[in-house]
């Protein structure tokens, strides 16, 4: 199964060793494993793909022997490391236009990640979504960014509102008083859902750090970064954000294809000309997304077929024996497996 394409900015990846130098771990030796140099590090110029981030991640948490890694590195992420995105949220007027800062403009900083807001009974679900699966570094990357919007949204209240709670969707680690303590509210895991929670009260207050004149400027130019990342973005990444974006009822061909402005026959002519088509990517998104619901066991099989679209539980068992080779229920039984040997070492 290819691994999504998606560059990412290199000031996180600095900032990840930044930490691992002050805990003693050689960052050239964490760099090298990956083919790559502290020179490439420093270089502004420099990028990373999201199948290295992943691999680069995973090494730090092993080499470093610190499964809080995430929560460490979130600890420093402050709004100016998230460039313009960080200080148009910082001069927002009211909480509410932070948020939608944060959904329309992630994409700019970790285009592997999505982030919307619901709201209801007097409440606020600020959600992180991921938009590409982060597999086995997703406590870690989850960890981390949650802690840094909840302390960006605690520098902007100034105390006029509190975090209510964060929710994560994985069981709870063996640091969890620590995650407690660092995130100083309630952290409740085995959710359906990853973000934090905030009153409804809070949403239109005006923030004394406003500056509007400020935020206008990093907005357009967020705006334009955003643009030039659009126009560059091949048909087959938008029509898997879109189907990710959608995972709990798949868009049709038709649909998808009027989503992205275009009939379905070019639709379809143009991502033959790019290497695949329509079911090839949404087999991939069902093979990505199986995987993970099976990883995380909080779905039984039945519920992940229909969550991926499948009337029949049998047609995923087949589909998933197609994938890899075995039925679903052995898979996880191997997952399951793994996980606890890795436990008890």
């Amino acid at each position: 199964m290819p691994t999504p394409s998606a560059t990412l900015p290199l000031q996180y990846i600095r900032l990840i060793g930044d930490q691992l130098e002050r805990m003693g771990v050689r960052v050239a030796g964490w760099l090298a494993a990956s083919g790559l140099t502290p020179r490439w590090l420093r270089d502004p110029r420099s990028t990373i793909e999201f199948a290295q981030f992943r691999e680069l991640v995973m090494r730090a948490v092993a080499m470093s022997n610190e499964e809080a890694l995430g929560l460490l590195v979130g600890e420093r992420l402050l709004a100016s490391t998230h460039g313009l995105l960080g200080y148009a949220a910082l001069s927002s007027g009211t909480t509410r236009q932070a948020i939608e800062v944060f959904e329309r403009f992630t994409r700019l900083r970790a285009p592997f990640l999505d982030v919307g807001h619901t709201v209801r009974a007097g409440k606020v679900r600020v959600q992180i979504v991921e938009a590409l699966p982060l597999g086995e570094v997703q406590r870690s990357v989850l960890e981390a960014v949650v802690l840094s919007v909840k302390n960006l949204l605690d520098s902007i209240s100034l105390g006029t509102f509190r975090v209510v709670r964060v929710s994560f969707p994985f069981p709870a680690p063996p640091y969890a008083s620590l995650a407690r303590e660092m995130f100083d509210c309630d952290v409740a895991y085995g959710q359906s859902w990853t973000g934090l929670t905030i009153p409804e009260s809070a949403l239109d207050v005006p923030l004394r750090m406003a500056d509007p004149n400020a935020f206008e400027e990093a907005a357009a130019i967020c705006e334009r970064e955003l643009e030039k990342l659009r126009a560059n973005e091949s048909l087959a990444a938008r029509v898997r954000r879109l189907l990710l974006e959608k995972q709990n009822g798949f868009p049709s061909l038709h649909l998808t294809a009027r989503l992205c402005h275009l009939t379905a026959r070019t639709l379809h002519r143009r991502l033959l000309n790019e290497g695949t088509s329509y079911r090839a990517l949404l087999e991939d998104i069902r093979e990505t997304l199986a995987i993970e619901h099976l990883r995380h066991g909080h779905f039984s099989i039945k519920e992940i077929a229909f969550t991926l679209g499948y009337s029949d539980v049998a047609n995923f068992r087949r589909a998933f024996k197609r994938w890899k080779r075995v039925p679903p229920s052995v898979h996880r039984e191997l997952a399951e497996r793994r996980a606890r040997k890795a436990k008890s070492r």
